[in-house]
C-alpha cells in the first residue's frame, strides 16, 4: 500500500489538483496512472495531504475517515464571509475594544465593558469546550459543498444565500488546546495578507478582498492585533476556519482563521 500512496505538504496556494502534476512531472511512471486526493484544504492552508495511485484511489472513502490534527492560527478584531483573509470584511473592531466578563453563545449580545484582560487565554479556555466533542456544524457559505446542484461558493457570489437553506452535519472535535498566544502588528498583518493573496490562483475576487484588506490596515500599522495558535484533533468533515469564526462569535469579538496548517492525518505526518 505504501507505494500506492504519496504524502505531501501542501503549500499555501496551491492546489491538490497542482500536488498530483507535481508528482507526476516528478515521477514520470506515475504519469498515466490514475491519481487523487483524500481530503481537501482551503486554498491557503497547508500541511498534509495525501495522494492516492492507481488501485489505491478506490479505497478514497477509508482515508477520508481518518482523524487530523491542525495547527490554527486565530487573528482578533476581523470576521470574514469566508471566515479567513481570502473573503470580504464583515464585521471589524479596533484592538483596543476587546473586553469582555466570560464567554456568551448568543450573535445578537453586546459585548461586556466592564473588564479589560490583555491575555485571552483563560476567557478562551472557557468557550473552547463549547467546540469539542460531537457538534453540528454548518457549512460555511463559501465551499464545496453542493444544494440543489451548485455548490455554496456559487449560491454565496450570486448573493442568493438567502433562497437556500445552508445545511448541517454532525462531526467530532476530539480536543482543542492552546498552543501559542500571541500578536501581529498592523504592517505584519498587511505584509502577510498580501504575500498570501498573491499565492492563490483562480478567481477568489483577490483583487478587490486584497484593496479591501489595504484600505484598512493602511492607517493601522502600529496597531496590535491578538492572534492565539490552536492545536485541534478532530474527524473527518471538520471545517476549522468554521471553529475560528464561531469562537469569536461566543466571545463576541471578530475573529478569522490567519493561518491553517494540518500536521497529522491518521497516522500520516510531514
Amino acid at each position: 500500500m505504501e507505494n500506492n500512496i504519496r504524502i505531501v505538504n501542501k503549500k499555501p496556494g496551491q492546489t491538490p489538483l497542482e500536488c498530483i502534476n507535481e508528482i507526476k512531472k516528478t515521477e514520470s511512471k506515475l504519469a498515466h496512472l490514475p491519481l487523487t486526493y483524500a481530503g481537501r484544504l482551503d486554498p491557503l492552508a497547508e500541511g498534509v495531504l495525501i495522494i492516492l495511485i492507481g488501485d489505491e484511489c478506490l479505497k478514497k472513502d477509508e482515508y477520508l475517515k481518518l482523524g487530523k490534527v491542525y495547527e490554527v492560527e486565530i487573528l482578533f478584531g476581523f470576521a470574514t464571509d469566508t471566515y479567513d483573509v481570502m473573503g470580504l470584511i464583515t464585521s471589524e473592531v479596533a484592538s483596543s475594544s476587546y473586553k469582555f466578563l466570560g464567554p456568551r453563545m448568543r450573535e445578537d449580545e453586546e459585548p461586556d465593558h466592564k473588564n479589560l484582560h490583555d491575555d485571552f487565554a483563560p476567557k478562551i479556555q472557557n468557550v473552547l469546550s463549547k467546540f469539542t466533542g460531537r457538534i453540528k456544524q454548518f457549512y460555511p457559505p463559501y465551499s464545496s459543498r453542493t444544494v440543489e446542484g451548485k455548490p455554496l461558493y456559487q449560491w454565496a457570489r450570486e448573493g442568493k444565500l438567502e433562497n437556500i437553506t445552508i445545511p448541517s452535519h454532525d462531526v467530532f472535535v476530539e480536543k482543542i488546546e492552546i498552543i501559542k498566544d500571541g500578536s501581529i502588528l498592523g504592517d505584519k498583518l498587511l505584509k502577510k495578507i498580501q504575500k498570501d493573496i498573491s499565492q492563490v490562483g483562480g478567481d477568489f475576487r483577490q483583487k478587490e478582498i486584497l484593496n479591501i484588506w489595504q484600505n484598512i490596515l493602511k492607517d493601522k500599522k502600529e496597531e496590535n492585533f491578538k492572534t492565539i495558535t490552536l492545536k485541534i484533533a478532530c474527524g473527518s468533515g471538520v471545517y476549522v476556519r468554521f471553529i475560528a469564526h464561531e469562537i469569536g462569535l461566543a466571545l463576541g469579538i471578530p475573529t478569522l482563521a490567519l493561518h491553517i496548517k494540518r500536521t497529522e492525518v491518521g497516522n500520516y505526518k510531514l
